[in-house]
């Protein structure tokens, strides 16, 4: 920042066109940029200070003080800016070409320029219709740059508005595209919907610009918004609902107003069935019943998914007729002679339990022959002439139950054909044409999910969820899977416990069930399972680097983008997901002359990226695009400001560069990510830096995301926290209480 003087540098006027933007923070609009000032020479002056939406090639007007950093030398310190548009043929044809109108990119603004002069931003303004005179514009394009700086002007009235609060660009075009010409109003008189309506602006930055509009810190308006707020912050960790004296206790502390008004605040808010208020049993070991508070579509879907699976349960039809009367030695003979193997006894009672119960439930961890069930399930059910299918959560696991099956496998979502808004095409009333639905990875089915597939099951139709209940439990809000499993549940299940042999060769196999067990994984002897101890956490990061990056691929040739996955425990830290993604994009897809690439926050996007989707986006791809989806950067356009991904269901998938905020880099992901994928060779960090989320469950889900090898980088400190702890408790869910035939 400027050095200032005790009475401080008086205010100035600076004009000049920004040339780049060296840094911009996207959470608080703080940028560090180069401008040109128009004095000749080629020099560039720094600027800092918050130029929030402010474009390369734009001129601007900047209100600021002057100022010298000890390191940088001189620069202008901005306090506001208006940009302002340029007055000579050179100055516009730079502005248009910037790649600031989406559809102009440096060729067609010098072909534009070159028409109509010192006109061409009046002619864009007033008849952008003219611009079909220009040689290579056709009128479909020139009806998109008309359409596009329409657009940007009204962008940047928004952001004008918007600025004083805080507001980052890429919201500021998310508000634009949901309320349009509406925006400004809807800012200023409801601001509390930007929470529930856009995607990316939570409760804390809906309060900042109330209270920037003037809404009281008292008002009954923002206690509700906050009320519904921790209530969907804590459905982010997992809960379906949270007990009443809880949450007012968390709101208390959120709103920082008193206990009465949050109470008097709440009961309205049931009252309006903003959330829903019912009495259940208390969690494990506590016999008091409380009283839970959910948001509707938790509530909803909660008796909806119990009620549904019961209906499966008992329902009278049977689309598997073949299997109430078969002679199973026979079968099981045929099988044999297919597959080549015996079944173990329970593996045996997991195939008679799926084909012959609605809904079963067969669960084990790695090695204990999960896959070869499932696979003998499905061989049955096709020699009986049954429609099959087979889904999974994610596009990585369901290509792997493809691979193992032999028959087709898809996403959940896929599967179900979502819509833009997330409702089904398949569900009650048009239920999936399928005699046997199977399901793997079913861990990761979070309550709304596991909802929408449950109503999609025919009547008559077999329902077999495959998962590996000690496994990490879904991202989403529910427990479903451990729900099933419960005591008192009426869903029958076969846990698969025999290690077999083939397996018990395994180092990763091995250390996955010691480490489930509380045992210490073995770290010397294995060809398959090391551990490189580092104590020091920033030493750990760049360790872990140089394992995926260097080493790996060296010794046992594996691609470092394809085969290699860093999984940390968490996303901050020196040895977090966050900074060990810009490490390994320097390592595996550093900048190169000719190579595209897009600053977005605080990410660099470079053709031959890794990465993943962050949120669910129905609009996008065939059947939309879903947290957690991985992919690679294929295209990345300037002009067209869009940057094209082909997922891991082999989708190729463009995004404007305004919804960039969906992407994250993949090179590292935390563990909780990495849910339902399988990765040839997974690196570790364990690092005493990620001291609190240590816990057996997590090392367990990581160490099991492996097909080949497992390295563990970091100290033996932190590997035996990890294994000693055991996970904090379950999620507030009271599926468990309502399968068993409650509520």
């Amino acid at each position: 920042m400027a050095q200032q003087t005790a009475a401080g540098p008086k205010l100035a006027t600076l004009e000049a066109v920004l040339e780049r933007i060296t840094y911009a923070n996207d959470e608080n609009g703080y940028t560090v940029a180069r401008v040109d000032t128009g004095r000749g020479g080629g020099d560039l002056l720094t600027v800092v200070g918050s130029l929030l939406g402010a474009q390369p090639g734009e001129s601007l007007r900047m209100e600021g003080r002057w100022g010298s950093h000890p390191q940088y030398g001189k620069q202008f310190t901005v306090e506001n800016y208006t940009t302002v548009l340029p007055a000579t043929v050179q100055g516009i044809r730079r502005y248009l070409g910037s790649g600031l109108i989406k559809g102009i990119g440096p060729r067609i603004a010098d072909r534009i320029t070159e028409h109509f002069g010192i006109d061409t931003l009046d002619v864009i303004e007033s008849d952008p219709g003219r611009l079909i005179e220009v040689p290579g514009l056709g009128p479909k394009r020139t009806k998109l740059i008309g359409a596009a700086w329409e657009e940007q002007k009204a962008i940047k009235e928004v952001m004008l508005f918007l600025q004083s609060v805080g507001v980052t660009t890429s919201i500021a075009v998310r508000i634009y595209k949901k309320y349009g010409d509406s925006s400004i109003s809807v800012v200023k008189n409801q601001p509390y919907r930007l929470a529930a309506d856009v995607w990316g602006i939570g409760f804390l930055t809906a309060d900042r610009i109330a209270q920037a509009v003037g809404i009281p810190h008292d008002s009954p308006e923002r206690v509700k918004a906050g009320l519904q707020y921790a209530l969907s912050q804590s459905s982010d960790q997992g809960h379906c609902f949270l007990p009443e004296q809880q949450l007012i206790a968390e709101a208390v502390k959120l709103l920082q107003v008193d206990t009465g008004l949050v109470i008097d605040c709440l009961a309205e808010l049931a009252a309006e069935e903003g959330v829903i208020k019912e009495t259940v049993p208390g969690p494990e070991g506590n016999p008091e019943p409380v009283t839970a508070i959910y948001l509707v579509p938790f509530h909803r879907a909660e008796l909806s998914l119990s009620g549904k699976l019961r209906r499966l349960l008992q329902a009278e039809e049977e689309r598997l007729p073949a299997f109430t009367s078969v002679d199973w030695d026979k079968a099981l003979g045929w099988l044999r002679g297919r597959t080549g193997a015996d079944l173990a006894p329970e593996q045996e009672q997991a195939v008679r339990l799926a084909l012959t119960e609605r809904v079963a439930v067969l669960t084990g961890g790695p090695g204990c022959g999960k896959s070869f069930t499932v696979r003998s399930i499905v061989e049955l059910a096709l020699a009986k002439k049954a429609k099959v299918v087979l889904a999974a959560p994610t596009g990585r696991a369901a290509k792997r139950l493809a691979e193992l099956t032999g028959a087709d496998a898809s996403t959940v979502h896929r599967l179900l054909e979502l819509k833009p808004g997330g409702d089904a095409a398949y569900d009650t009333d048009r239920p999936l044409d399928a005699d046997l639905v199977v399901v793997d990875e079913a861990s990761m089915l979070d309550l709304l999910l596991a909802n929408k597939l449950v109503k999609a099951v025919a009547p008559g139709a077999h329902l077999l969820l495959v998962g590996d209940v000690d496994q990490l439990p879904s991202v989403g809000a529910g427990e479903v899977l451990r729900d099933l499993l419960a005591a008192g549940s009426p869903v029958p299940a076969v846990r698969l416990t025999r290690i077999f042999r083939q397996a018990q060769q395994s180092g990763v196999v091995t250390n996955a069930h010691r480490i489930n067990e509380g045992t210490h994984p073995l770290t010397h002897g294995l060809s398959d399972f090391f551990l490189f101890v580092e104590d020091d956490t920033e030493a750990a990061g760049r360790l872990t680097v140089d394992v995926a990056a260097h080493r790996i691929p060296a010794k046992f040739g594996l691609d470092p983008r394809r085969d290699v996955q860093v999984l940390a425990p968490m996303h901050r830290g020196p040895a977090g997901a966050g900074a060990l993604n810009g490490l390994l994009q320097e390592a595996i897809t550093p900048a190169r002359p000719g190579l595209a690439e897009k600053r977005f926050g605080g990410r660099t996007f470079r053709v031959g990226d890794k990465i993943t989707q962050i949120r669910n986006n129905y609009d996008k791809g065939r059947n939309g695009v879903f947290n957690g989806t991985l992919g690679v950067v294929t295209g990345l356009d300037p002009v067209e400001q869009k940057l094209t991904i082909r997922t891991d269901e082999d989708e190729e998938v463009d995004y404007d560069f305004a919804e960039l905020d969906e992407l994250a880099h993949a090179y590292a992901v935390t563990i909780h990510r990495s849910q339902g994928s399988e990765y040839p060779a997974v690196v570790i960090p364990v690092t005493t830096g990620a001291w609190m989320m240590l816990q057996r469950n997590l090392l367990y889900t990581a160490v099991t995301r492996a097909k080949k090898l497992v390295v563990l980088v970091g100290s033996r400190k932190a590997l035996g926290q990890a294994v000693r702890t055991v996970s904090a408790g379950r999620r507030f869910t009271a599926l468990d209480h309502r399968l068993r035939g409650a509520g």
